[in-house]
């Protein structure tokens, strides 16, 4: 990291007595240390206390700090902002209010990393760690308005002879520690990290080089999982592995807070000269958050119940190895991405400030985002999802399938599809599954499904659509009715359903946590046995009406009337989830079977809950003539689909099917917000990275 070097800090106006007095802190001096700064300096400008009037003395003050901290309240905001250098803000309300320097500050900031920061000294000591730094060369003071660069010459104005000597002390002493852990962490790569000889207790911490087998250090049997530490095992000896989620000093002893997965512990290192030594504490406290270590202890039972981790129960660190090092300025921590709106909403009304980090900053980071424990649950459920819906259907006589995502004409009708270039040929991303499942019934399949990836290019900028999202899609042959679709819908949801909430309780409550949620009501209470609520697309109507909803009686229904038939079967039924059957024929897809009985409607349904349609299905048309019509009806040019329809030449039993996304189902019953919570990396209009 070459020289050490101390931050000289510029206060632009002396309301900042405060942060002078947090410079000091322990944890500020922490984060210099390790950021590459022996330490930091703050200088106050009398000068500056008073706005800019284009004096070159206060220009020159503001431009000989290493680093800048400046009031957003101040006049001399926006000549700051244009200095090319790191830069603190400290925010103003009152600023925030005239919509003018609202505006004007925001466009000064659109292209620039700035930071904002309110007061006290953890958050100047994140606020350190988070900057670029490292190129920054020091500036001293010869004088007033003299400006000297490399670090040399007496102290700034205003301070005593006496006064700088004691910095220089204190800075060479702090230079030395720092070069310490600095050739530490860079050790040649061999069996162990470098030791130290003043220290004999070197071997049992330290930076594991990769090249090395990372755990032939530790004398532990086994390794044992973060979620398995329990007060039974008291006195014995573990191994772990994980993520440093939190690092904390006190005095002699440090506190290591170890993620892995959805579970944490609190490993604690205190100064023992036969186990624990003060530069193995230092070592800990060096470590940058997030980065892979091994601990090896003892476990120990407190008496008080210790906030913050999964486990009641401490490892007692007898060995430490850093087996990898995360950077020290991470987009945001994970504590901050984990917290939930409760938890914002009562920090404002107790005046507490905490740091939100939005939903766009943790896509664009997502591989950090994916940590936090809510994230860890969702995709577990997610999985049981796919899971258990293999394992009914399967049950059921379904057999899986796989078909072409890459086909040569639309698979739905309309405009929405993804097209490309194939060989000289046009081509496009499946819309879905659909006309080759239905040609693999033709083929003699009885019973099929498929779990797969379907491609829709609409510019739909909503809370639940994506443009790729993982489709579960069902056919099946038909005896009597479409009814038999709808059955087999409601079997496989419930089972679903009861699987989540009897073998996923740990995960739904690690959910709620963050998002909290109801529970979904997916059963008739008032019948017997485990009945779905079914009622057809003219029942669901009348209802909207008798609410004063004005509404077509021959259209696909919108998301607000989706939303108020959802509240209005829940009020009614006391249930959320609900079938509706028998939709208008123009809001139902070419291929899907006109009722024979009722003129301009199908034998089709959608599934809904919460008063969001997850599954759209139908009796699908199995005759070629018909099928042909239908589809010139809905203006899609029939040679792209001609293989299709000729499947049905060559003879198909009655069939129907469904499909329905998983990430929506799994936004639904956890009552999350966004279906981007559950995609792992989500694809919509606007992303395609990372």
């Amino acid at each position: 990291m070459g020289k050490r070097r101390e931050v000289i800090v510029t206060v632009g106006t002396t309301r900042f007595n405060k942060l002078v007095a947090a410079a000091d802190s322990e944890s500020v001096k922490a984060a210099l240390l390790r950021r590459g700064f022996s330490h930091l300096r703050i200088q106050i400008q009398i000068a500056l206390s008073l706005s800019l009037s284009g004096q070159e003395i206060e220009v020159d003050h503001l431009k000989a700090a290493s680093l800048v901290i400046t009031h957003a309240g101040s006049e001399s905001i926006f000549e700051t902002l244009r200095l090319s250098k790191p830069l603190i803000v400290v925010g103003n309300e009152g600023l925030m209010d005239k919509d003018n320097h609202q505006t004007e500050l925001a466009q000064e900031l659109a292209n620039r990393k700035h930071i904002f920061f309110v007061r006290g000294p953890h958050l100047l000591a994140q606020t350190i760690e988070s900057m670029d730094l490292e190129s920054i060369v020091p500036y001293t003071f010869e004088g007033k308005g003299c400006v000297k660069k490399g670090g040399e010459g007496e102290g700034a104005a205003g301070i005593s002879k006496s006064k700088a000597k004691k910095d220089a002390k204190k800075a060479e002493k702090a230079q030395k520690a720092a070069q310490h852990q600095v050739a530490r962490a860079a050790a040649p790569s061999a069996g162990v990290p470098e030791s130290d000889e003043s220290d004999p207790l070197s071997p049992n911490y330290g930076d594991i080089p990769w090249q090395g087998i990372q755990s032939k250090y530790i004398s532990a049997p086994t390794w044992t999982d973060v979620r398995e530490l329990c007060a039974e095992m008291k006195d014995m000896s573990v191994l772990i592995r994980g993520a440093a989620q939190a690092i904390r000093p006190l005095s002699k002893k440090a506190f290591l807070v170890v993620r892995q997965s959805m579970s944490t512990v609190q490993c604690v290192l205190v100064i023992n000269k036969d186990v624990v030594s003060p530069q193995m504490v230092r070592f800990a406290t060096s470590l940058s958050k997030e980065s892979i270590v091994d601990v090896e202890g003892v476990i120990s039972v407190p008496d008080k119940l210790i906030l913050g981790t999964t486990q009641q129960v401490e490892i007692h660190v007898r060995k430490l190895y850093c087996i990898n090092r995360a950077v020290s300025n991470l987009p945001f921590n994970i504590e901050d991405a984990s917290r939930s709106e409760t938890e914002f909403m009562n920090a404002e009304e107790s005046g507490k400030q905490l740091v939100h980090v939005g939903q766009d900053t943790k896509l664009n980071h997502r591989a950090l985002d994916l940590r936090t424990p809510a994230n860890q649950a969702i995709f577990y459920i997610f999985y049981q999802v796919e899971k258990v819906s293999r394992q009914i259907l399967e049950s059921k006589g379904f057999c899986g399938i796989h078909t072409p995502k890459l086909i040569a004409g639309s698979s739905e009708g309309g405009a929405a599809v993804f097209k490309l270039d194939y060989k000289g040929q046009p081509a496009c991303l499946a819309q879905s599954p659909q006309l080759h499942k239905q040609m693999t019934i033709c083929g003699g399949f009885r019973r099929v499904f498929e779990v797969g990836p379907v491609f829709r290019a609409e510019d739909s900028y909503t809370h639940r659509h994506l443009c790729e999202f993982t489709g579960l899609d069902v056919e099946m042959e038909i005896n009597k009715d479409f009814s038999e679709v709808c059955d087999i819908v409601a079997e496989l949801f419930v089972a679903i359903f009861d699987h989540l909430n009897e073998k996923c309780s740990e995960e739904l409550e690690i959910i709620k946590r963050q998002y909290p949620f109801q529970p979904l009501k997916y059963l008739l209470p008032e019948r017997k046995g485990r009945e779905v609520l079914r009622l057809t697309y003219k029942e669901g109507i009348e209802m909207l009406k008798e609410a004063g909803v004005k509404i077509e009686s021959t259209g696909d229904l919108n998301s607000e009337a989706e939303k108020k038939l959802g509240k209005l079967v829940s009020d009614k039924y006391n249930t959320d989830f609900f079938i509706l059957t028998e939709y208008p024929q123009e809001a139902r897809p070419f291929y899907t079977m006109p009722c024979d009985d009722k003129p301009g409607y199908s034998n089709s349904f959608d599934v809904f809950v919460r008063g969001e349609e997850i599954i759209s299905g139908a009796q699908r048309i199995h005759r070629p003539e018909l099928l042909t019509e239908r589809a010139e009806e809905c203006g899609i040019d029939v040679r792209t689909i001609s293989s299709y329809i000729d499947s049905f030449r060559h003879c198909a039993p009655p069939h129907g099917g469904f499909g329905v996304g998983l990430e929506r189902v799994v936004m639904l019953f956890c009552g999350l917000n966004n279906i981007r919570k559950c995609s792992l990396f989500p694809r919509d209009p606007q992303r395609l990275t990372p």
